[in-house]
């Protein structure tokens, strides 16, 4: 753009940019993944400070019990497609057979993160493992292996079997096999359950594996001239938004709850978004992965200072994901201690009807009390991620890429 155009824009002569960087890191990608990842802390602090309510439930939750929870629902689908798109652009500095084992031993390590540290140091704190929940990483794991497969093939291949994975699972929902492989894939049940342990499967793998694998495939527009690129993120983005609204509205295909019309329209509006995350439906990807699309072309040309927080955060995803669990956990626990003179609670494995902890009597904060508390956390979170991207940039040691 040249400086007459821009001075005949002043809302953008008036912003401050940072340029993209060209390479292996694109900062659009980094900017939109940290804007989840602070969304995402939401999520997690409703979890530990909110009063324990279905937030989905239309005949108990509120309406802004209920958005709180759907502005979350972007998190994850865009985790997992930056995720492959990341792969993608991995390609830049590592042969196909470089990459493929990058992917596999990153997704063994975390199976272990997730199962192991996660589970006892950040979701939990105590290491009796009698109730184990397989969550995000546990997911993106398996997707990162089932990609360091696909990476050997053309990018088509990964492409389409990722569209056929989101676009087709739904024809199992009626599917109801107690087989422990289904539930690993497709079921969102139990995976172990016996009096001493109990092993929840939270995010089976088929529709995540999809959405990596389509991620994936996204990354071959970071090969293409600007306008291009988001010329197509625009036509995607309003195309899967739109694909969403039409057959949402049809009502027959793509989620296994329906919509109807409720007591007043704003929960008419409510129950048609009310769409089924576990597993994510193809009607749940449309409506999460359509603004996601709009939202990459937004930050395209450079990301505003404002966002400058948002970039850093983006670039050390894992370390903040793991990070802001623990330190929300360990929040819980002093508020908890200061309101009850005890925190034991905190530190007991949850019974099936309590996640992540079996709260004490009377636990739970209103909404402006979660707000209060996400704010805290993202605040603590800033400049413990911008340190650890400090570090990663001064130093290549070959550990820093798995974290």
């Amino acid at each position: 753009m040249t400086a007459s155009a821009l001075a005949a824009r002043p809302e953008i002569a008036g912003a401050r940019f940072t340029a993209p960087v060209q390479g292996t890191r694109i900062d659009a990608v980094d900017v939109v993944r940290g804007l989840i990842m602070i969304v995402m802390a939401l999520d997690h602090t409703r979890d530990y400070f909110g009063i324990a309510a279905n937030p989905t439930d239309l005949t108990t939750a509120s309406a802004g019990l209920f958005m709180t929870r759907w502005i979350t629902h972007i998190c994850a689908p865009v985790f997992f497609l930056l995720t492959g798109t990341g792969a993608y652009l991995a390609r830049r500095r590592r042969t196909t057979g470089e990459l493929s084992r990058f992917l596999l031993t990153r997704g063994l390590w975390l199976i272990a993160l997730e199962a192991v540290v996660m589970r006892c140091l950040a979701y939990q704190f105590n290491v009796d493992f009698r109730v184990t929940f397989l969550i995000v990483l546990w997911a993106l794991a398996w997707a990162m292996i089932a990609l360091s497969l696909l990476v050997r093939f053309p990018t088509i291949v990964a492409t389409t079997v990722g569209t056929v994975m989101i676009a087709g699972h739904n024809l199992f929902d009626s599917v109801t096999w107690t087989n422990p492989l289904w539930t690993l894939l497709h079921g969102r049940t139990l995976l172990v359950n016996t009096p001493e342990h109990v092993v929840f499967v939270v995010y089976p793998l088929i529709p995540w594996i999809g959405v990596t694998a389509v991620g994936y495939g996204l990354g071959q527009i970071y090969d293409w001239d600007a306008e291009r690129r988001r010329a197509f993120l625009l036509r995607l983005g309003l195309g899967l938004t739109a694909g969403f609204v039409a057959l949402r509205a049809v009502n027959l295909y793509g989620d296994p709850s329906r919509w109807s019309v409720q007591a007043t329209p704003l929960f008419t509006v409510l129950s048609f978004l009310n769409t089924s995350k576990y597993p994510p439906s193809l009607l749940f990807l449309l409506m999460t992965l359509g603004p996601a699309m709009l939202l990459l072309r937004a930050v395209d040309r450079g990301t505003p200072r404002l966002l400058e927080p948002a970039l850093v955060i983006g670039k050390v995803p894992l370390f903040y994901y793991a990070l802001h669990f623990a330190l929300i956990h360990l929040l819980a626990v002093v508020v908890c201690f200061l309101a009850y003179g005890s925190a034991h609670w905190m530190f007991e494995s949850p019974n099936m009807d309590n996640y992540p902890f079996t709260a004490p009597p009377g636990w739970g904060f209103s909404l402006l009390g979660v707000y209060l508390a996400w704010a805290t956390v993202v605040l603590l979170m800033y400049p413990l991620s911008r340190w650890y991207a400090a570090l990663k940039r001064r130093r290549s040691d070959w550990w820093l890429s798995y974290l």
